[in-house]
């Protein structure tokens, strides 16, 4: 990949997570987004990182109040210090374990001591009147969430090496924008990962289990062609909140150096089942399998298309390639929605529609037939929304077919596993989907099953030819909720 084209992303990366907004402090700056050598932000920061022999010092702004990414220990491999004046951070220092600090302050000349001694004992005691007003505060807190019936937490470390990833990726950790890690701690937990073994290999590179201080992660390794993909997971993960049970958890994001070259990491939870498509080859499903599969991915889709507004939301995001191998199988069963390299954003406020910049289309197998006759409307949202409905209704039809009725089940099989080639072309899809206008046969055995019968009729509802007619995500979300109640499960959480 060629290093300007990697700088230009991580420069992109940067600017977003470390945005700026107007009427901030004026801080101190020697990261790459800095405007000269200052830039505006919520905090000013200073941090400081050891690999190998060599420690790099930092100096810029956060665009959120994150003085909470601050208050855990400054380790051996890195630290940070934030503070909240202009300028603060322009002689800020920072020491790592290990180091020496300055001798004492007895060798300043004594005309310094005369000035710095008094302005010192002053910053003391405002700093003690803040400390105790917000020692009161969190007082205050800790009561609020007894008398919840909360248990009382403590406060959790943002430093790579001091805690565990769910520590790291509580709220008061993350960038106060993104889903994951303040950007410079993304990178130092990166580079402690060791890969363990390769979990699956595509067009779009390798997914790596990888070891973190004891507990197992997956890194998606793209290849270079696929740079875009990369950057477009980046840069959606690292300015949305997608924190939800039905979308993959990112971790944190980062271009590093192995063997030589420049790779394209991606970090998220691990989920040993694999992907849904690997889960339906080896395993059979009841009813209620079944439709718990079916809930959280719509839960997880649901999610993705609905604008949340407020400083905690998030825009609308339509996903593109959703497929069987674009979905996850977690511990309890339960799915999570993952490769987010094509997804299309849209806010109402604005009215602005970004579709990023990624020549890539999706697979052509899940193609709905606006897309596969390029009739589609790519200046509208809703079109792309509607192009999900008509991959999730292909996903329904696979998860159904591995469905035990009356103990029959068929073998998986993809869909129009019976009238396309194994690698089809656009052309192969075009034909079946928009000149044959056919869709998967549905077992006929199905109909036997009141649950069943009720998904066949859903995911035909997903494929009429005219998106407008299709279902919307949050219809078939409601309709599968009632299928739940109907077999007196546990209400299902979206």
């Amino acid at each position: 990949m060629p290093r300007g084209a990697a700088g230009a992303a991580l420069l992109a990366i940067l600017t977003v997570s470390l945005g700026f907004a107007a009427g901030e402090l004026l801080c101190a700056c020697d990261v790459p987004h800095c405007n000269v050598s200052t830039c505006r932000g919520k905090v000013c920061f200073v941090s400081k990182s050891r690999e190998g022999g060599s420690v790099t010092r930092r100096k810029g702004c956060f665009s959120q109040h994150l003085l909470e990414s601050c208050r855990g220990p400054v380790m051996e491999h890195f630290g940070t210090k934030c503070c909240n004046a202009s300028m603060c951070n322009a002689h800020l220092e920072i020491y790592l374990r290990g180091e020496e600090a300055p001798g004492p302050a007895a060798a300043l000349p004594g005309l310094l001591l005369l000035t710095v001694v008094p302005l010192l004992g002053l910053l003391l005691l405002a700093a003690l009147a803040a400390l105790f007003g917000w020692k009161l505060v969190q007082h205050r807190r800790a009561g609020a969430r007894g008398r919840a019936g909360e248990a009382d937490l403590p406060l959790k470390a943002s430093v790579a090496g001091d805690s565990t990833l769910e520590d790291l990726l509580g709220d008061d950790c993350t960038t106060g924008s993104g889903s994951g890690l303040p950007f410079l701690v993304q990178r130092t937990v990166a580079r402690q990962i060791a890969l363990a073994e390769c979990v699956g290999k595509g067009r779009y590179g390798e997914v790596w289990r990888g070891v973190w201080h004891g507990e197992s992660v997956a890194v998606k390794i793209f290849s270079s062609r696929d740079e875009q993909s990369w950057f477009r997971e980046t840069e959606i993960y690292n300015t949305v909140l997608l924190r939800h049970d039905n979308i993959l958890g990112f971790i944190a994001s980062d271009m590093t150096s192995r063997n030589s070259s420049t790779q394209l990491w991606l970090i998220t939870h691990y989920h040993e089942h694999g992907s849904l498509y690997d889960y339906l080859q080896r395993t059979a499903l009841d009813g209620a399998g079944c439709l718990a599969l079916a809930s959280s991915i719509i839960c997880g889709l649901v999610h993705l298309h609905v604008e949340i507004f407020g400083t905690q939301g998030k825009p609308a995001i339509a996903h593109r390639d959703l497929k069987s191998r674009n979905i996850l199988v977690k511990s309890n069963r339960q799915c999570c929605i993952a490769d987010l390299g094509l997804a299309v954003m849209h806010s109402q406020g604005s009215d602005y529609l970004d579709v990023g910049n990624n020549p890539r289309v999706g697979t052509k197998r899940y193609m709905a037939p606006e897309v596969l006759s390029e009739q589609i409307r790519t200046d509208c949202f809703e079109s792309y929304k509607k192009t999900d409905i008509w991959a999730y209704g292909l996903v329904l039809w696979e998860i159904a077919r591995r469905t035990v009725v009356n103990g029959i089940v068929e073998e998986y099989r993809p869909p129009f596993f019976d009238v396309v080639p194994s690698d089809p072309s656009f052309e192969d899809m075009r034909k079946v989907v928009c000149v044959d206008q056919q869709t998967p046969a549905v077992p006929n055995r199905l109909f036997s099953n009141a649950v069943l019968s009720a998904l066949a009729k859903v995911m035909k509802e997903c494929w009429y030819q005219s998106p407008s007619a299709r279902l919307t995500a949050l219809r078939i979300k409601k309709t599968l909720k009632k299928l739940s109640h109907s077999l007196e499960k546990p209400k299902q959480e979206c």
